[in-house]
C-alpha cells in the first residue's frame, strides 16, 4: 500500500496542487476541498505548524548599522553636489540560529509566496504586499499552538458535490 494518496493525478501536478492548497489554508486559514486531498493536505500542513512551533524561540537579536537615504518632508531623496546623502541607524534584527534556518528552508520548499492586494487598489500592481508565511509559521500561528500537542487542523464535512458526488470539506486551522 502506498504511504500517500494519488489523487489521479502525476507526481508533479499532485506536488503543485498539494503545494497550492497548503499554502491557501496557511494563509487564509480555512479551505474547501474534497476528502482525500484534505487528508493529505492535513498532514503536510501539521508537519509545518509543528517545525513553526518547535523553531520560534531559536534567534538571536543583533544590532546592525544601516545606511539609509535621507528624505525632505515631501518624501524625495535628499542630494548635496549632485549625490545622494545617506545616514547611518542602528537596527535590531533577527538573526536565525542553524537549525531554525534548515527549517525555514524546509518551510520555502513547501509553501508558494502569496501577494496581498488590498480592495481598494484592486486589479493594480501598486501597493501589493507580499504575504511572508515562514515568519506567520514562526510567529503567529506558532505563539497560537504553542501548548498545544499536534491536531492544529480541523476536518469538517459539508456534504457531497453535485456533478460527481465527491465528499466535500472545509480544512480550518484550529
Amino acid at each position: 500500500m502506498a504511504g500517500y494518496r494519488k489523487l489521479g493525478r502525476t507526481s508533479s501536478q499532485r506536488k503543485a496542487l498539494l503545494r497550492n492548497q497548503v499554502t491557501d489554508l496557511l494563509c487564509y486559514g480555512k479551505i474547501k476541498t474534497t476528502e482525500a486531498k484534505a487528508k493529505e493536505i492535513r498532514k503536510i500542513a501539521e508537519g509545518l505548524i509543528a517545525l513553526g512551533v518547535k523553531e520560534k524561540d531559536n534567534f538571536d537579536e543583533v544590532t546592525v548599522q544601516a545606511k539609509v537615504v535621507r528624505k525632505d518632508a515631501n518624501g524625495k531623496r535628499v542630494k548635496e553636489d549632485g549625490k545622494v546623502v545617506f545616514d547611518t541607524v542602528e537596527k535590531t534584527i533577527k538573526k536565525d540560529r542553524p537549525s531554525r534556518l534548515h527549517a525555514r528552508k524546509q518551510m520555502a520548499k513547501v509553501l508558494y509566496t502569496r501577494k496581498d492586494i488590498p480592495a481598494a487598489a484592486a486589479k493594480r500592481k501598486a501597493n501589493t504586499k507580499e504575504i511572508n508565511l515562514q515568519d506567520k509559521l514562526f510567529g503567529e500561528l506558532a505563539e497560537k499552538y504553542a501548548t498545544r500537542n499536534g491536531g492544529y487542523t480541523r476536518i469538517v464535512k459539508i456534504g457531497e458535490r453535485k456533478g460527481d458526488a465527491a465528499m466535500e470539506v472545509i480544512i480550518e486551522l484550529v
